[in-house]
C-alpha cells in the first residue's frame, strides 16, 4: 500500500461552487488526496481552515456519503439543527440524501486541521437551499426550480 505523504500533495485553496454567489468563505488550504493516488469512487482531502474561515456554504448531497474526521484545532460544525464544536478527534458524518445543509467554521484564533471523506457518485447534485442553488454533475448551476444560474451573476 502506498504510504500518502501530504506534503508531497499539490495545494488547492480556490472557492467553492457557491462562492461568487453568495460570498467568500475565508482562507483555507486542502491537499486532495485521491487524484494524486488513484481514487476514482472515493474523494479525500485534508483541508486546513484559517481563524475565521468556513469550509464550504450549508449544503447537503443527494448521492454522496460525507464523513469528517477532526484532526487538529478546534472547528463547528454548522447545520440545520444548529451548532456543534468539533474538536480533535471528533467525528461528523453527513449520509446522502439527508436534507441537512452543513459546513464547518473555525471560529478559533488558530488554524484548524480535518480530513474530508465522501463517496464520488457522478450523478451526486450538491443543494445549498439557504442560497437557492443546485450544483449538477459537471458543475452546472441552477436554482432549486431547476432555473440555470451563471457563476457570474448573482441574479440568476
Amino acid at each position: 500500500m502506498p504510504k500518502v505523504k501530504l506534503d508531497d500533495l499539490p495545494v488547492h485553496d480556490g472557492p467553492d461552487a457557491a462562492e461568487a454567489l453568495a460570498g467568500p468563505l475565508g482562507a483555507y488550504e486542502g491537499r486532495a488526496i485521491s487524484p494524486s493516488y488513484g481514487l476514482e469512487r472515493l474523494g479525500a482531502s485534508v483541508e486546513t481552515l484559517m481563524p475565521g474561515s468556513a469550509s464550504s456554504h450549508r449544503h447537503w448531497h443527494d448521492s454522496d456519503d460525507e464523513l469528517v474526521v477532526v484532526l487538529s484545532g478546534e472547528l463547528v460544525l454548522v447545520e440545520e439543527e444548529g451548532e456543534t464544536p468539533l474538536s480533535t478527534g471528533d467525528i461528523a458524518v453527513f449520509p446522502a440524501g439527508v436534507e441537512n445543509g452543513h459546513c464547518l467554521r473555525n471560529s478559533s484564533d488558530a488554524p484548524a486541521t480535518f480530513l474530508v471523506v465522501g463517496t464520488r457518485n457522478p450523478l451526486d447534485r450538491c443543494h445549498y437551499a439557504e442560497i437557492d442553488l443546485v450544483r449538477h454533475p459537471g458543475g452546472r448551476l441552477t436554482r432549486q426550480d431547476g432555473r440555470p444560474v451563471s457563476p457570474e451573476s448573482a441574479d440568476g
